[in-house]
Formats: C-alpha cells, sequence, structure tokens
C-alpha cells in the first residue's frame, strides 16, 4: 500500500523536532510493509489552521490519488477540532484514501477504525443540530419579547413606498437592492411589490 506521512509542529523551537514523528511513522510503514511515497510536514504552524501550506499539498495530491493512506503521528498534528477531521476523513472517504493514526490507533479501513469514523460523524452531526436548536430557541425567545427578527415583511411599507418602489424600478433610477436598503426591506419584499403592481398595471 502507497502512504502519505504527515507531521507538524507548532514552533521549531522548544525541542519540538517533525523528525521525530516521520521517523516513527517510516518505520511504522516498514513493519507493515507499506511503501512511503512522500512526506509533508508543517512547522511553525498552529493546528487551528485548517489551511497550512504542506497540508494544503496533501490534499491536493488525495484528490490525484497519488496515494493509498495517510499515516498521522497523532490526531492533534493533523486536526485540532472534531469537525475539520471530519471533513477531511470525508474526503478521504470519498477518494478511497484510508487515514491511519499512529498513536491512537485509528485505522479506517480496518472495522474498528470504521466505527470510530462513524462515530465522530454522529458526534458532528448532534454539534450541528444542538446549534441550529439554540439559534431556533434564541429566535423563538426574542419573538416572545416583541422583538423583530429580520427584515420587515412587505405589509409594513405604505402605499406610497410601494408605488415608489414601482416607479423607481420601471424608470431604471435604483436597483433592487438599492431600493430594498432604502426602505428597510428585503429584496425579495421589493420584488414582490413590483409584480403586485405590474398585475395592477396589465
Amino acid at each position: 500500500m502507497r502512504v502519505a506521512l504527515y507531521a507538524r509542529v507548532s514552533t521549531a523551537t522548544y525541542g519540538q523536532d517533525p523528525t521525530m514523528q516521520t521517523r516513527e511513522l517510516r518505520e511504522y510503514a516498514e513493519r507493515r510493509g507499506w511503501t512511503v511515497t512522500s512526506e509533508y510536514v508543517d512547522i511553525g504552524i498552529s493546528g487551528t489552521k485548517e489551511r497550512r501550506p504542506e497540508l494544503d499539498r496533501l490534499m491536493s495530491d488525495a484528490h490525484r490519488r497519488r496515494f493509498d493512506a495517510v499515516l498521522v503521528w497523532k490526531f492533534d498534528r493533523f486536526a485540532r477540532s472534531v469537525s475539520h477531521l471530519l471533513r477531511a476523513l470525508e474526503s478521504f472517504k470519498a477518494q478511497g484514501i484510508e487515514f491511519i493514526s499512529f498513536s491512537e490507533q485509528l485505522d479506517t479501513s480496518t472495522p474498528a477504525g470504521k466505527l470510530v469514523f462513524t462515530v465522530l460523524g454522529a458526534v458532528a452531526e448532534l454539534e450541528r443540530s444542538l446549534i441550529v436548536e439554540r439559534v431556533r430557541a434564541g429566535m423563538r425567545n426574542a419573538r416572545a419579547k416583541g422583538k423583530q427578527i429580520g427584515r420587515p415583511p412587505l405589509t409594513h411599507l405604505s402605499c406610497d413606498a410601494r408605488r415608489t418602489i414601482y416607479e423607481s424600478h420601471k424608470a431604471g433610477d435604483a436597483s433592487l437592492r438599492q431600493l430594498a436598503a432604502k426602505f428597510s426591506t428585503s429584496i425579495a419584499s421589493v420584488q414582490r411589490c413590483i409584480r403586485a403592481y405590474q398585475r395592477l398595471t396589465e
């Protein structure tokens, strides 16, 4: 199996050395009978950053199927959040590429690894659902207190305002966006206003 190695250190000082990671990864790959085709090493870059030169190059090469698996020393060397890790794993899965973590002994080509991948997906989905529910609860609470959520609907516009919108649009004096901003409403409301006047004048 063709394997790509990925290593990262946040800083080149304080004794951090990526060669320790790559050495152990090479030895592990050799024991498994895998062929190391390439190594990607980011130095002095925080794991919180999803865009990293070598990681970007790895992801690009993954799309070209230049290897069959990605081997990392530890999860947090590759990603610092479940969502980032999951997106990468989903991308690898779509390309038929396995993901292996040396320290955690996770291999997505094994039944146990597939289970962990499924659990990670479920956790991420739960996190997204909780965020959506918190937003909805906040909106319900705001409405209960009488607060306006979003831009006012079309009904708040006076007859004069609606006529002005229609005539300005017909004359080409203002764009939909400009009219929406002028009357503090949405572009969709402006469009509905124009269509309503068009039906009246037909």
